[in-house]
């Protein structure tokens, strides 16, 4: 069947695809646990790069439930790989899976790509996950979510980009940010090029001393921060527990609400903890989340904006 062409159309604007600001949503499937998915919704759309998209966890809600929060999940891999689903290989076999479960809990979910440092150097993966905070904003009014009972909630490198966007400016309407075992001081690896961070900034943290501080959530902690919760293992052999240490000191120092939380005996991604306090970490995350936007709401009624 042919269709018709207005004369005069511009052809390469009729053969792109849909703005993701405009395109339609797929549909939502169910995932068990009263919640639904929404997988590959493209988010962003850069010259020259791979569409970006996250998936969408939705929870069942009752009509006069209202609108739901927020979580925004970040994963980790060493800003060099990962995938957006992934929260740790502690909780692959977890069915539902954790992100499904945070769902469950009453929250929107949204697990987002990201650019890698083998496409781009920082900051472009902050870049995007504020293309991500943006594009929810807009669409949240027929996805059922309140964006402005938002909290960020990442893993190792997905910890560190999770801080630094909720101590973004442009993030006024995050309520809160989860980084586990994340690194929030990129000027520590000197002259060696070939470190994950140096990867991310594209070249060793002497040679771009401006850019590693920021790049460093330490750096950019301000008065007015969001509240905090920093989890990480004492016996972390990737990133030193003392990155969330000095975080959380910051944080305190310029009035922050902060909670430490320190996993006697952890390493990195919760490797040698045993199954109960994994589960009991995750469990004291999601409520420290539920928490937070309840509060968010009760202001937001109260008329405190």
């Amino acid at each position: 069947m042919a269709h018709p062409v207005t004369p005069g159309a511009d052809l390469r604007a009729l053969i792109a695809a849909p703005h993701p600001d405009e395109a339609a949503l797929p549909p939502a499937a169910p995932v068990g646990n009263g919640t639904r998915l929404l997988r590959g919704v493209p988010y962003a759309d850069l010259p020259g790069a791979r569409p970006l998209e996250l998936d969408l966890y939705l929870p069942d809600r009752a009509p006069d439930t209202g609108p739901s929060p927020l979580v925004l999940f970040v994963h980790g891999g060493a800003w060099r790989r990962g995938r957006r689903e992934d929260m740790g290989y502690r909780m692959r076999d977890w069915t539902p899976g954790p992100l499904a479960r945070i769902a469950a809990a009453g929250f929107a979910v949204a697990a987002a790509d990201y650019r890698l440092s083998g496409e781009a150097v920082f900051p472009a993966p902050l870049d995007d996950l504020r293309h991500a905070l943006r594009w929810l904003g807009l669409r949240a009014a027929e996805l059922g979510i309140d964006a402005r009972r938002t909290v960020v909630w990442g893993e190792s490198a997905g910890g560190h980009l999770a801080s630094l966007l909720a101590l973004s400016p442009e993030a006024c309407h995050v309520s809160g940010a989860i980084a586990w075992y994340a690194p929030s001081d990129l000027t520590l690896d000197g002259d060696d090029p070939t470190t994950p961070h140096a990867l991310l900034l594209g070249a060793a943290p002497d040679a771009v001393p401006d850019l590693a501080r920021a790049a460093s959530p330490l750096a950019r902690v301000h008065a007015g921060a969001p509240s905090f919760l920093l989890a990480h293992g004492t016996h972390d052999s990737m990133v030193d527990c003392d990155h969330s240490r000095r975080l959380a000191a910051r944080l305190e120092a310029v009035g922050a609400s902060v909670e430490l939380v320190m996993v006697p005996g952890a390493d990195h991604v919760w490797h040698q903890l045993p199954d109960d306090q994994v589960e009991k970490v995750f469990t004291h995350s999601q409520e420290w989340a539920r928490r937070l936007v309840n509060e968010g709401r009760r202001q937001d009624s109260a008329g405190v904006v």
